[in-house]
């Protein structure tokens, strides 16, 4: 028999409000109302010890032990490599997560942020598990919700699941650019996913005035994203700012292909060798990884461990086919360079234009986005000023 939930949905509609993220009445009544346990079957895997990945099921779990997986302030994720879920496994193995159920706190953050108001249409870009096409089914009404998935997979077991809560939206499978013909312009964008941009097929699926949602990672990379809030005017450019940090996984049709490979080989002919005047570690922090991202958008950070066991650290970008690699030296760090683009010179020029700024926070970047590029800047520096062309 399944459970009651009601009692955890009203425990995390109270522990999202006090965490300041639920404030409208309406959004309360969608968490009130959603229950998250369906939107995770068949299971969930949960992180082992070993780096692998534990297979949890609904079935194989007792009622009151899954409520309460079901409930964690935390990402559970749903699927291992693009195909492979919980029920598929019976013991713990490897893997890349690529379907996740978002922590709540990030899901209601965000859709919060959307500024909806009664009557208006939203389009969702990467319906996931659809937890989130749930709560905006009940806020807004199903028949101004569309969703699109690009997991074929993905998106049967999301309709199961919201047909099971009581919701039937307009649900599509496809590569998360084009809305319903039927349905749009849009009111509102929203995606669930991380992008390298915004594509501008959402901008002209947006209305005049109309907001569009998005987190970005300009380089791809799993960290220091922001969550772009840009609104629409009438001659199709969208402008507005990073509202704060945010973390999603990569929209597959963006997500940049892990490097391979001997990695020494790749960087073993520098061009140059010199100190570097920032240490390569503040990138671990959010913000100068935000920075690196927009100062090198091609770029990765790489770790890696030496034949002597020494950790290395790497940025690449394969496309440009450049490179910088670092080697602690007892008082600093030394940078070596090749390739036709100096990265470390173009992100470390970034890094220090921000320290001398005082250090602003992710939230003080601006955005505008037009058919033929995505212009950053913080402040009137011109060193924190950048242009990624799309053409």
């Amino acid at each position: 028999m399944t459970p009651d939930t009601a009692p955890e949905r009203r425990a995390l509609a109270d522990r999202l409000q006090k965490a300041g993220v639920l404030t409208h009445p309406k959004w309360r009544a969608a968490v009130e109302a959603v229950p998250r346990e369906l939107f995770l079957q068949p299971g969930v895997f949960l992180p082992a010890d070993d780096g692998r990945w534990r297979p949890v099921t609904a079935l194989g779990t007792a009622p009151e032990q899954w409520a309460e997986i079901a409930y964690r302030d935390e990402s559970l994720v749903t699927q291992l490599d693009g195909h492979l879920t919980a029920d598929q496994a019976a013991e713990p193995v490897a893997g890349v997560p690529t379907s996740s159920s978002t922590t709540p706190v990030t899901v209601v953050g965000m859709i919060e942020s959307l500024a909806v108001e009664d009557g208006q249409t939203a389009l969702e870009i990467g319906t996931g598990t659809g937890y989130s096409t749930a709560l905006m089914c009940h806020r807004l009404g199903e028949d101004n919700v569309t969703t699109i998935e690009v997991d074929p997979g993905v998106a049967a077991r999301a309709d199961a699941a919201l047909e099971t809560a009581g919701y039937s939206t307009w649900t599509m499978t496809g590569d998360g650019l084009l809305g319903h013909p039927r349905r749009a312009p849009y009111d509102r964008v929203i995606a669930t996913c991380a992008v390298r941009r915004i594509p501008h097929t959402w901008v002209r699926q947006t209305k005049p005035g109309g907001i569009v949602l998005a987190t970005l990672a300009p380089g791809s990379w799993a960290y220091g994203t922001g969550l772009a809030k840009v609104i629409v005017d009438d001659d199709g450019v969208a402008e507005g700012r990073i509202i704060g940090e945010s973390s999603f996984m990569q929209a597959r049709s963006q997500a940049a292909a892990p490097l391979g490979g001997d990695l020494s080989a790749r960087a073993a002919y520098a061009d140059s060798e010199r100190v570097a005047k920032v240490p390569p570690t503040l990138l671990e922090e959010w913000m100068p990884a935000f920075l690196a991202q927009l100062a090198a958008p091609g770029a990765q950070l790489v770790r890696a461990t030496g034949d002597d066991g020494a950790s290395l650290l790497y940025v690449f970008d394969a496309g440009r086919e450049s490179f910088a690699t670092f080697v602690e030296n007892g008082s600093g760090w030394t940078v070596r360079q090749g390739g036709p683009v100096t990265l470390w010179d173009d992100i470390e020029r970034a890094l220090i234009a921000w320290q001398d700024a005082g250090r602003p926070d992710i939230s003080t970047t601006r955005l505008r986005v037009t058919p033929r590029s995505h212009t950053y800047w913080i402040g009137d520096t011109p060193a924190l000023r950048w242009e990624h062309r799309l053409v």
